[in-house]
Parts: C-alpha cells; sequence; structure tokens
C-alpha cells in the first residue's frame, strides 16, 4: 500500500517531487490524471503516488473540484500521509487547491506551506519569496501569460484564495531550533490558524521544521515543491537518504533526441539558443499561428514538420538533436488576444500549440521509429502533458534529475523504457540542454 500521497498543480511539478522520493529509493509513480491513478492495477505497489490535477491556470470552481477528486483517490487507495505540491514560483491558485485537500482529508490536519526550494535558490524570507536572489514579482513569472504572480508576501497571497486562517512562522523561530518552531506552530494553531506558511533558506532549515511538524500529534498536510514533503517522509522512515541515480553504462550513439519547446521564457530562449549554437542540433520552427486555427492550417503544419524531422532522422548520420519549437522566434504571441481573436475559451490557443506539438513528436515516432530516438526532452508542463498524451502515456516511472526541476523519468505503456526529461521554464543555466540531452543519451543505454 502506498504511504505518501501527492496532488500537483501540473505534471511537472508532480515529476520535480516525484524524482526527490524516486532518488531516494521510493518505488515511485507520476500519474497524469485522478482516472488514470485509480485504474492502474499496480498502485498497491508503489510507495508514493503523485497525481497531476493540471489545475494551475483553471477558475477556482474547477480546480478545488479536479483537486477534491485527486485527493480522494489517494485517500481511498489507503494512502497515508498527504502532500500538496505548489510551485516554486507560487503560480496557481494555492489557496484553493489548499482548501480543497483539507475539506477532503478532515478538520483535524493542517497545512503546512514551506515553499522554500534551496537546490533551486528558491527560499522564503519574512514571508516574502525569492528566487535566485530576486524578489518573486521581480522575475519572469510576474509576467507568466497564464498564471502571472503579483503579490510577494505569501502569507498575503494564500489568503486572499483561501476561506481558511492564514498565519505564519518567521526566521527568527526557525534559526532558534526544533522546540521553539514546534511552539510556533502550536501557539499559531490554538490561535485558530490552519495553514501555516513557514521560513526556511537552506535544506537544513527545511529538515528542522518537518521534525517539529512530527512532535504536534495531528495529520500534516505538506505544502511544498518538494524538499519539506521529502524531509517528512525521511523523519516518518519511509525513504532513505536522497542520492543520484545514474546508470554505470555507456551513453547510446547514433540516436536523437526529440525535443517539444513550448515554453516562451528568456531562460528558455537562451538556453535554445546556446544548444543551437551545436550544429550537430537542428532546429525547426513551428508555425504557432497555424495551429492556432486548426482544422486544415494545422494539419498541414503538423505534417509538414513531422516530414522534416522524419527525413533528418533518416540521414546516414542522424543530427544529436531535433528542436521543435513555437515560442523561441519572432514576436511573443499575445495568447490571451488570439483567445479572443477566434472567440475560444480562455487558454485554448495555448493548449492547440501544445497539442500541436505534442501530435508532431508523436508522428515522428511513430513513423520513424523508437529505435531512432535515444529520448524526449519537453520544455514547460502543458508541453509534457500534450506529449505523453499523443504518445500514449499516462503514467510515468521517475528516476532522477539532471539539475532539481529538470526530471528524469521512463515512459510507460507502448513506449516503455522510452526517457523523457521535463523543465521548467525558468530553470537551468545556458548549458543545461546539452546536459540533459547528454543524461537522456546515456538513459537510453540503461534498457537497451
Amino acid at each position: 500500500m502506498a504511504k505518501i500521497g501527492v496532488v500537483a498543480d501540473d505534471l511537472t511539478g508532480a515529476t520535480t517531487t516525484g524524482v526527490l522520493l524516486a532518488r531516494s529509493k521510493a518505488k515511485t509513480a507520476v500519474f497524469f490524471d485522478d482516472a488514470a491513478a485509480a485504474n492502474y492495477e499496480g498502485l498497491s505497489d508503489l510507495d508514493a503516488v503523485l497525481i497531476s490535477s493540471n489545475s494551475r491556470p483553471l477558475p477556482k470552481k474547477d480546480a478545488y473540484q479536479r483537486v477534491s477528486k485527486a485527493t480522494a483517490v489517494l485517500k481511498n487507495a489507503g494512502v497515508k500521509y498527504f502532500s500538496k505540491r505548489i510551485d516554486t514560483t507560487l503560480r496557481g491558485g494555492i489557496g484553493t487547491e489548499i482548501d480543497a485537500m483539507l475539506d477532503t482529508l478532515g478538520e483535524d490536519t493542517v497545512a503546512m506551506v514551506v515553499p522554500a526550494m534551496p537546490q533551486s535558490r528558491r527560499i522564503l524570507v519574512g514571508g516574502y519569496s525569492v528566487i535566485d536572489n530576486v524578489a518573486l514579482i521581480k522575475t519572469p513569472v510576474a509576467q507568466d501569460v497564464r498564471t502571472p504572480v503579483r503579490e510577494n508576501y505569501i502569507p498575503k497571497l494564500i489568503q486572499s484564495q483561501s476561506k481558511r486562517k492564514v498565519d505564519a512562522v518567521f526566521l527568527e523561530d526557525i534559526l532558534a531550533g526544533e522546540a521553539k518552531i514546534a511552539e510556533a506552530m502550536q501557539q499559531k494553531i490554538a490561535d485558530g490558524a490552519e495553514i501555516l506558511v513557514i521560513d526556511a533558506i537552506s535544506i537544513d532549515d527545511v529538515e528542522v521544521i518537518a521534525k517539529a511538524a512530527m512532535t504536534l500529534g495531528r495529520p500534516v498536510l505538506a505544502v511544498d515543491p518538494g524538499p519539506f514533503t521529502a524531509k517528512m517522509a525521511f523523519c516518518r522512515g519511509i525513504i532513505e537518504v536522497e542520492q543520484p541515480n545514474i546508470p554505470d553504462v555507456k551513453p547510446v550513439s547514433g540516436k536523437t533526441v526529440l525535443i517539444a519547446a513550448g515554453s516562451a521564457t528568456p531562460v528558455t530562449k537562451r538556453q535554445m539558443e546556446v544548444l543551437c549554437e551545436d550544429d550537430q542540433v537542428r532546429r525547426i520552427e513551428v508555425d504557432p499561428l497555424a495551429l492556432i486555427h486548426g482544422a486544415d492550417s494545422a494539419n498541414a503544419e503538423i505534417a509538414r514538420v513531422a516530414k522534416l524531422a522524419v527525413g533528418m532522422l533518416r540521414q546516414p548520420i542522424p543530427p544529436k538533436a531535433i528542436l521543435m519549437e513555437t515560442a523561441l522566434h519572432g514576436d511573443l504571441l499575445d495568447l490571451d488576444a488570439e483567445d479572443k481573436r477566434h472567440g475560444y475559451a480562455k487558454g485554448m490557443s495555448a493548449e492547440s500549440i501544445n497539442g500541436g506539438l505534442g501530435t508532431i513528436v508523436a508522428d515522428v515516432i511513430e513513423t520513424a521509429g523508437k529505435d531512432k530516438i535515444a529520448g524526449l526532452y519537453a520544455t514547460g508542463g502543458d508541453t509534457m502533458v500534450n506529449v505523453c498524451y499523443h504518445l500514449g502515456v499516462s503514467c510515468l516511472e521517475m528516476i532522477d534529475y539532471v539539475i532539481p526541476q529538470t526530471d528524469v523519468s521512463f515512459l510507460t505503456g507502448k513506449y516503455a523504457g522510452l526517457p523523457i526529461v521535463g523543465k521548467g521554464g525558468l530553470t537551468g543555466d545556458d548549458h543545461i540542454a546539452e546536459k540533459i540531452i547528454g543524461r537522456l543519451c546515456l538513459e537510453a543505454a540503461r534498457y537497451r
């Protein structure tokens, strides 16, 4: 029976937490929705079950319903400890989703929000989120096209979304140690708080917070990007010390990594520009407007790009990687404006673009054959969801990460054993794409 159950608001969030558990010797799987998890025959064989609710950009009512359903699936599966995985940049309706889980889990449960992920230089100080030495609202996420963040003080941000009382435990108490943290937690709860937002600037802080939470004698819903969930599991004796899971094999050669780049961030754009300086990498620009227009124009663009990619794969010496991208050339589209122009529901243009990329990848693999592919690399959670959906994959076996928030897993189903890396749009240095390609070629040899 699975001991750990996590609901994440998107797929890359689920894999980020899942890989921390997998690196700690927990048999871990990430499911694309609650139905996939509920219908999975091997659920009881897993140590950790993570479900993506795909709810981050949804209206409050819809997000609440999805998170409630996912939580109920985990509860019915006999999961003992629960977590709500949140984005390191606090996007989405975090307060609403915490409410959905607490309403499903019961009155005694207290939510502890520890937004820090020190491995990725994400910390919380005085209740304020700092990302790589920059205030959250000063980062590109503040202008995210679907889920922008305008509030930097996280207790206030969550209180604006939740019906429950929110309070905070600050760094002064964290630095004073476990007993002082537990005392502060107990006092806030006694004063009526059901959601506590807790400062942390190091992984040691996260661990001591977990130890303090264990002393409360009541159920705790861990709300975090992954480290707090992992530290709680470690303190409970469920997992071992985290360590890399790198195969002792030679990387494959003569195979190609397919890259589906749906992220539009400046960080991703720079990473791909650096990657394309390698003459063994081929780049195919995909017209996003053709995909948005749908019908014949979308089908024609999908067929054009797939044909180009297959032709490259069939060359005597195939490329190291083929980059297929929609948002790294030309002017950045205003997707909300495109929705209005076409009379679409909000988010439909973005979904059409990501769906097109997913269809292209599936067509390329089906036509050229799995044996020509070393692995898949998707930037952006929605892109990865669509790639996997069009490949008929509803569950990922978690393995490791290249760097934190750049996660390695294996597909299940028809393409079982094909490695895939998902990366958030704001993660990694200029050379991360080269590192990912190298790791995929190494993982491809694991099941060769």
